[in-house]
């Protein structure tokens, strides 16, 4: 068999990298070190550091380069291995919380293996986003505690099928007492020993202060702290915490009973100092640490451990292998020291229990238990079904309008949000509340929601309150409902007219209605006078809503025939063999351009009017679905020509406008693949994206505002939750459509 192994890897300085390194040792190799497996390693970078790798490693991912992770998941699927192992701690990849690692695992045609070296109890929004899509993803996940299956399972709702519990690896070293204490000239002390990156999360402090009381009666015991600073806590305080630390232990008077070793030395020589210890220990401050890499060495050793109670020391000190003590408490572990240092035979029963512990999970047998996963996992990954997916409604969230109620007071929906908490600083505006008044509108026509009814008047009216006398809209009002502006931005006009239009053609009732109208018709005026392309494409989609309910108006149909015609002049102007497009670059709102020709090919019969939407629909396909997801041209830099496209500053706007594209291209031409590309466009929302993390938030039932180059933009305002609500109705709407197009087919 041949494995991939993704992670941090030596010499880079880090755990994970050490365990890395020995799992792909010990399942390349056999317990004699015979060669029995073919393997490879893809390591993982930190902040522009460059390392001279071993030959295992054929190449690395610089952590923040998002680009490397898709290169490296080619090179594993051309790699011919047969299984990829994944080692995940959330800092050690890009982007937010390691988010960068997700479109690489999407990409694997290969099964996947992830081993989680933590799993939190309580994580943010955002680390539960990334773990639960990684497990998602993942044919098996691999903890090394009890505990972390059962928070996978409660707190993650991973299935328990999928969850192997293999625990921490340690070397299979052993060294006599006596003479490791001679080669560190420590024959007549008593050894305390800590070791691993020094952070304040480590507790050294409570041991110090535990020191007064064990050298007055055992003179001859020295504390050892042997590890480096972690690179983290270096990088953003500097070693705020050594200091602290030599500054406690001339303050308690222990200088000469405590040594400091501030280096990261190999697990040969690791071992040797475990192996001169008398006692490890390890005086973690919290309860969540679910592995600990440093514990398992030390009962790898042989060593008497006595150690705070965080999750993965109950677990492995249980049965005799080591003694708990509270966290900080300082007094219960000098009891627990002197106990032990005056009771030679407890110490020698603690050794002994954590040393034929060990001998069980020597990296030998892990390396073992690994590769009879991967056997199993390999033997059970199903041939890749390269048929298109059958759509289903019923993959897709509940349409729910919880953020949408959230965000909506007496006055509008207020345009902004702090994550998913109503912004009132922001205040209101008029584009939210004309999209608003369409995904009511949209929801009522559907099911007869009656909150969508009841919220239609207070958009509706916002909207009215928001026209000026001459038929021009404001856009911005204040909390306290003061004008922010004279006249509003033309797009923010189109968008009320493109709501309008929708109301008068699918109006709930009368009274409805004729305020629409009112509204609609006032405004006409100023149609002809629209610069902005965006706004005219949007008044020609509203136009065109107006024209299903009334197709004998033959004035609204000039209108529309003369906008049109103003879109088909800029498209001319701007298209060459290379770019067919309206302008001489790729913006925002993209899709809405294709969308209004697409509209107004149902009611002016002009074969370039569908040309020309057609073939700018193709191009915005080509630049943005050619992944076989939807790669939003960002609004960073947006696209121009002879340039390359922004990624990032993804908008949800831009989906929505897509997924409508799409939608109306389907119910023109009745091309079932245009169905495929809505739905692709959909799930952009819900992951299928850049980043591969859902944008929807399953909590609040909001949707963030949309994906930027660290992650995504947590907040979730009116337009981005919109966007997805509008987008979900569309999705509903084309699936029965297509349902009754196949039942007209048969």
């Amino acid at each position: 068999m041949k494995i991939s192994l993704i992670g941090s890897y030596p010499p880079r300085e880090c755990g994970i990298g050490t365990f890395t390194k020995n799992l792909f040792d010990s399942t390349t190799k056999n317990a004699s070190g015979v060669k029995v497996h073919q393997g490879f390693v893809i390591a993982i970078d930190d902040h522009e550091q460059e390392y001279d790798y071993p030959g295992e490693v054929k190449m690395s991912i610089r952590q923040e380069e998002q680009t490397d992770y898709l290169e490296a998941a080619n090179h594993i699927n051309l790699s011919g291995a047969d299984v990829c192992i994944l080692e995940h701690e959330f800092g050690i990849f890009g982007g937010q919380n390691g988010i960068y690692i997700l479109p690489l695992l999407h990409r694997l045609k290969i099964p996947l293996i992830v081993t989680l070296h933590t799993v939190l109890k309580n994580p943010s929004y955002n680390q539960r986003a990334v773990l639960t899509e990684i497990c998602k993803i993942a044919q098996s996940v691999v903890v090394m505690t009890r505990t972390a299956v059962d928070m996978l399972v409660e707190e993650y709702e991973v299935p328990a099928e999928k969850i192997a519990k293999i625990e921490h690896g340690v070397p299979d070293l052993h060294f006599e007492q006596s003479l490791a204490k001679q080669e560190f000239k420590l024959t007549k002390k008593k050894v305390l020993l800590t070791f691993g990156f020094i952070g304040r999360n480590k507790g050294i402090e409570t041991v110090l202060k535990a020191m007064p009381e064990v050298v007055a009666k055992h003179p001859e015991v020295v504390y050892i702290v042997l590890g480096k600073t972690h690179p983290n806590v270096v990088r953003h305080s500097g070693e705020e915490y050594r200091v602290f630390l030599t500054g406690l232990v001339k303050k308690l008077g222990i200088e000469k009973h405590v040594i400091f070793l501030n280096e990261f030395i190999d697990q040969l020589e690791l071992f040797k100092y475990l192996s001169a210890s008398d006692i490890y220990i390890t005086p973690y401050t919290s309860e969540a640490q679910i592995t600990s890499g440093t514990l398992s060495y030390a009962i790898g050793a042989g060593t008497a451990v006595i150690s705070t109670p965080y999750w993965h020391a109950t677990e492995l000190l249980a049965e005799g292998r080591g003694r708990l003590f509270d966290f900080h408490d300082s007094a219960a572990l000098s009891e627990t020291l002197l106990e032990l240092l005056s009771h030679p035979e407890q110490m020698s029963e603690l050794r002994k229990n954590a040393y034929d512990y060990g001998r069980g999970i020597t990296w030998p047998r892990i390396g073992e238990n690994y590769m009879q996963l991967a056997d199993e996992v390999v033997e059970a990954h199903p041939e890749a079904d390269e048929k298109e997916a059958i759509f289903d409604p019923l993959t897709l969230p509940p349409f729910l309008l919880d953020h949408i109620q959230r965000l909506t007071d007496d006055t509008g929906i207020i345009q902004h949000a702090k994550y998913g908490i109503p912004n009132l600083k922001e205040g209101y505006c008029l584009d939210d509340n004309a999209r608003a008044l369409l995904m009511v509108l949209m929801t009522y026509k559907r099911n007869k929601h009656p909150l969508a009814l009841k919220l239609s008047p207070t958009y509706l009216s916002y909207i009215n309150y928001m026209q000026n006398t001459d038929g021009t809209f404001r856009n911005f009002l204040s909390f306290n409902r003061n004008f922010l502006d004279e006249v509003g931005s033309e797009d923010s006009f189109g968008r009320a007219i493109w709501s309008l239009g929708y109301l008068l053609g699918n109006a709930p009732n009368d009274a409805y209605y004729q305020t629409g109208r009112e509204i609609f018709f006032d405004a006409v005026p100023n149609f002809a006078r629209l610069k902005s392309i965006r706004s005219i494409a949007n008044t020609i989609v509203g136009i065109c809503h107006y024209l299903k309910s009334n197709p004998s108006d033959e004035g609204m149909t000039e209108v529309l025939k003369a906008l049109s015609s103003r879109l088909i002049a800029d498209y001319d102007i701007n298209r060459r063999d290379d770019w067919r497009w309206f302008e001489s670059l790729l913006a925002y709102d993209n899709a809405f351009l294709p969308l209004a020709l697409l509209h107004a090919a149902e009611f002016i019969k002009d074969e370039r009017i569908l040309e020309v939407a057609l073939e700018s629909l193709n191009f915005l396909t080509e630049s943005t679905l050619s992944n076989g997801y939807l790669s939003i041209i960002g609004n960073e830099n947006w696209f121009r020509q002879d340039s390359e496209q922004s990624k990032f500053a993804q908008q949800p706007l831009d989906a929505l406008a897509m997924v409508l594209m799409f939608h109306q291209a389907f119910r023109l031409t009745k091309d079932l693949a245009y169905v495929s590309k809505l739905y692709t466009s959909f799930m952009w929302f819900l992951g299928e994206n850049d980043l591969r993390i859902s944008l929807y938030d399953f909590e609040t039932k909001g949707c963030c505002d949309g994906l930027e180059s660290y992650g995504v933009n947590r907040n979730q305002g009116a337009e981005s939750t919109l966007a997805y609500l509008i987008s979900h109705l569309s999705v509903l709407e084309a699936f029965e459509e297509v349902t009754k197009l196949e039942a007209e087919l048969v």
